[in-house]
């Protein structure tokens, strides 16, 4: 296993300390120290395996850390908050992903209609929707293979899907292989779950209707509402703050907007009460922590990654 690891972070030791662009379709991998604003941020359906180094991963009030002999699922869209931390011998953190496509994954189901989950993998009526596995020496093997695509590019065509396949083959043999069964299959509870998230984050800036959400998931308030929080570690109504506030960041520190103005586009009424939740969450009052932010990326640029 030591052997893969090293192999794969020569490969990737070309990542920079923002999200980096490999040439494989849905495939990125990052390096190096990245600030804590570029990973407070909406984070996509993904596998990510560290290769050096280690991170933390905070959604709501629950927080997971992993290294190198474990790998992440996250089956959702969630708002989240990120640290990278570099190896204990100062090598600097390194990690590769995989963007998850539910079409892809269940064309995989489809053709392993035989394949039994282990008992371990079984999906369970109300499981968070990301989590942390051991990695395993036949999933390193599968990453060489993708990340040596990058040296033979022209083989990228004919041998990423392939290689991408064999990655979410073996998630899926692993103790969260359900997380990935459960966003491919339309009806599952995640995909539900999943699919309320996509409303939220289509009009976050628009008075939340959880009964509305329930209603187009087919659960009562109350369902929908446990459900919605074990999946998410969030309820509906936090999920939709922090989508306000990540975006609220963004906004100011791009666009320029006063602290009202910004306020207003993301759904508050009270630009009292923003500043108050924005504090809250990041620590400083809007203004200051937009100014901060934009001087530390005119010395270090960098984006989620």
């Amino acid at each position: 296993m030591n052997t893969a690891l090293d192999e794969l972070r020569r490969l990737a030791a070309g990542a920079q300390n923002r999200r980096t662009d490999t040439g494989i379709p849905r495939v990125a991998m990052v390096q190096g120290e990245i600030p804590e604003h570029a990973l407070a941020a909406v984070y996509e359906p993904m596998v990510n395996l560290i290769l050096q180094g280690g991170k933390t991963m905070t959604v709501g009030s629950q927080t997971l850390r992993y290294d190198p002999a474990t790998y992440f699922v996250m089956s959702v869209d969630l708002p989240a908050v990120g640290a990278v931390y570099p190896a204990s011998t100062g090598e600097p953190y390194l990690a590769v992903s995989l963007t998850l496509d539910p079409v892809i994954i269940g064309g995989l189901l489809g053709d392993l209609a035989e394949y039994q989950a282990p008992a371990t993998a079984q999906p369970q009526p109300s499981a968070r929707a990301f989590d942390v596995a051991a990695v395993t020496p036949e999933l390193l093997d599968a990453w060489v293979r993708m990340l040596r695509l990058m040296q033979q590019p022209a083989d990228i065509p004919a041998l990423a899907g392939a290689y991408e396949r064999e990655i979410l083959y073996r998630v899926l043999q692993g103790p969260q292989g359900h997380l990935l069964r459960q966003i491919a299959l339309p009806d599952s509870m995640l995909a539900r779950i999943n699919n309320a998230i996509l409303r939220i984050r289509r009009d976050y800036a628009r008075p939340l209707r959880v009964a509305v959400l329930a209603e187009h998931a087919a659960m009562s308030e109350s369902a929908f509402h446990r459900h919605f929080k074990s999946a998410t570690a969030l309820s509906p109504l936090q999920f939709q703050k922090q989508l306000r506030l990540l975006q609220a960041r963004q906004l100011l520190t791009a666009s320029g907007k006063s602290v009202t103005a910004t306020a207003l586009d993301v759904g508050y009424e009270s630009p009292t009460q923003f500043s108050r939740e924005y504090s809250r969450a990041f620590g400083l009052p809007p203004a200051q922590d937009a100014a901060r932010i934009m001087a530390a990326s005119r010395r270090i640029p960098a984006v989620p990654g």
